[in-house]
């Protein structure tokens, strides 16, 4: 049996994939910690880590090993039956969260799904049909059509028409526009929202994370449920576990993925107060979800962001890193936001061209969101030479670019 130790060769035969992305074109074989390679063994310094998602580097060493010793145990038995790792990775999620309820997924979308089918349930429960639930603009919940529907972005839900019509949206951060709505819509059921928006630009709310306690007053005075997508902003990304942790609140609802399997493909929902019970037996499933394999990788992430301290990491460098962008691109006409790891950098006009031209000139892996938002979102575990390289190779093309 042929086996493979390495990326197959590629060839000039022609590509069956759905052409679905605009992919860049550069392929990466390997990787060790905050570097990918080429085939011809160039080095590229990632300042994205796959999205957000491999939030402790390429390759990390305890985490493969996990991989590799359960892939030769057990990879998966189905959630008919009790799954020993399951049990344990919900143990720490709810453990380091507060929540009380977890359900595992495979994905952020799917974890969001689960969220909207909680706050529906929640509302069927009291005799609203059809709730509504309340979603911001600039938003990005996924790419199912539910999630989709609740993406405040017109480019991406343009061709899926009729959408799912059970969302009500208002501009992020705005909580007069939520109290006008609840003055007209009784069958409102849930708020959803990102505590930092990734995909709409790195956005923050102008009043901080006060937002999310003025949300969670709201949600208990009206008896909805709070809902928080923690896809992109959990397992350490902003310098805490969760970034609802930078407050003192708990919400009803979260729900996250990326970071949560180190690339390992793998969501989950929590839910407290509320949210827990409304989902029971039934009602809710998926096969692939809290395998054993996904599973122990999901304790295994989580024991090392503890133990190397890689949360606390994120927030010092985090900061080290916005301090230092702020200060050496201080002429220019730059807005640099966000928290911990989660850095946008908005530039007065559109900068598609920095993605291409930091990969080609100075082999930085970066990305550009919402046209002009120069988006990084390097591995926690990022040390203080490595953030250097960063700034070193990205702040003169900036200013370059900038003239």
């Amino acid at each position: 049996m042929t086996q493979y130790s390495k990326a197959p060769v590629q060839t000039n035969q022609p590509s069956h994939l759905m052409q679905t992305y605009a992919r860049q074109p550069i392929a990466f074989v390997r990787g060790r910690g905050a570097y990918l390679y080429t085939e011809d063994g160039t080095e590229y310094l990632d300042a994205l880590s796959g999205i957000a998602v491999c939030g402790l580097g390429h390759a990390h060493p305890v985490i493969a090993a996990a991989i590799a010793d359960q892939a030769q145990t057990l990879i998966h038995t189905s959630n008919l039956y009790e799954i020993p790792w399951q049990t344990a990775a919900a143990q720490k999620l709810a453990e380091i969260s507060g929540m009380d309820e977890v359900f595992f997924a495979n994905s952020g979308a799917e974890a969001n799904e689960g969220a909207i089918k909680i706050a529906r349930k929640y509302g069927n429960d009291k005799d609203i049909l059809n709730g509504k639930i309340i979603v911001a603009e600039k938003s990005f919940h996924g790419r199912t059509l539910a999630t989709l529907s609740a993406t405040g972005n017109a480019k991406v839900q343009e061709g899926f028409a009729p959408l799912v019509d059970s969302f009500l949206r208002v501009p992020y951060g705005d909580i007069d526009a939520i109290e006008k709505l609840a003055l007209t819509h009784p069958d409102i059921v849930a708020i959803f929202v990102e505590p930092i928006q990734g995909e709409g630009g790195v956005n923050t709310a102008p009043q901080g994370f006060q937002y999310l306690q003025q949300l969670r007053d709201l949600c208990d005075q009206h008896d909805w449920l709070l809902m928080l997508d923690e896809v992109q902003t959990g397992n350490g990304r902003t310098g805490k576990y969760f970034a609802y942790q930078h407050t003192n609140i708990r919400p009803d609802v979260v729900t996250t993925a990326k970071g949560l399997g180190n690339g390992f493909p793998i969501g989950a929902v929590l839910t407290s107060a509320k949210a827990v019970g409304v989902l029971a037996a039934g009602n809710h499933g998926s096969t692939y979800g809290g395998t054993a394999l996904g599973s122990r990788v999901v304790c295994t992430v989580i024991d090392c962001l503890v133990d190397e301290a890689a949360i606390l990491n994120a927030a010092k460098i985090g900061q080290y890193l916005a301090d230092e962008f702020n200060r050496r691109l201080s002429v220019h006409d730059v807005n640099v936001r966000g928290f911990g790891m989660m850095i946008g950098i908005e530039l007065p006009k559109d900068c598609a061209e920095l993605v291409a031209r930091a990969r080609d000139e100075k082999q930085l892996i970066i990305n550009v969101t919402a046209g002009n938002v120069v988006r990084l979102l390097p591995p926690l575990n990022l040390t203080q030479a490595e953030a250097d390289q960063v700034l070193d190779r990205l702040v003169p093309l900036i200013e370059d670019f900038l003239g």
